[in-house]
């Protein structure tokens, strides 16, 4: 399959053309490009006319998909480090709200220390049934049950 609208050398304007000149808008003449498998155009650039510019726009596909799959790779290592970078803040957030509870754990120890403790409530139980029982004692003694309004 032969393609005659392609202006040759000259189909990408501001190359540079076998002489180190720029290409004109204007092509000297028209070259048909022979268009079909790379391998074979590549294998016979030298005898093609327009063999090497094929060869240019191969070259410039293959730095474009490696500038692509270099762009993926730094794509996936940023991917990568914000990952960590999350799961970094996801701890640092459990390691505060383990701080603030350690607090609050503090706290209530703080009070319940203030608070007395089973012997000083031993102590004061056994305290209040002695007087108890002496004070309903003296009551009986000295006949104090007769204040009491009768029944």
């Amino acid at each position: 399959m032969t393609e005659t609208s392609s202006p040759g050398r000259d189909f990408i304007p501001g190359t540079p053309d076998t002489f180190g000149a720029t290409a004109t808008s204007t092509p000297p003449a028209a070259v048909p490009v022979l268009v079909g498998k790379a391998e074979a155009i590549g294998s016979a650039a030298s005898s093609v006319p327009g063999g090497d510019q094929l060869a240019r726009i191969e070259d410039k596909c293959a730095r474009i998909e490696d500038k692509y799959a270099r762009s993926e790779a730094l794509l996936s290592r940023v991917e990568e480090k914000m990952d960590g970078a999350a799961a970094r803040m996801n701890e640092a957030a459990r390691q505060s709200d383990l701080a603030a509870l350690r607090s609050e754990v503090r706290a209530v120890a703080d009070r319940t220390r203030g608070l007395p403790g089973s012997g000083a409530l031993v102590l004061t139980a056994v305290i209040t049934a002695v007087l108890t029982v002496a004070l309903t004692i003296a009551a009986q003694r000295f006949h104090l049950d007769a204040l009491l309004p009768p029944r």
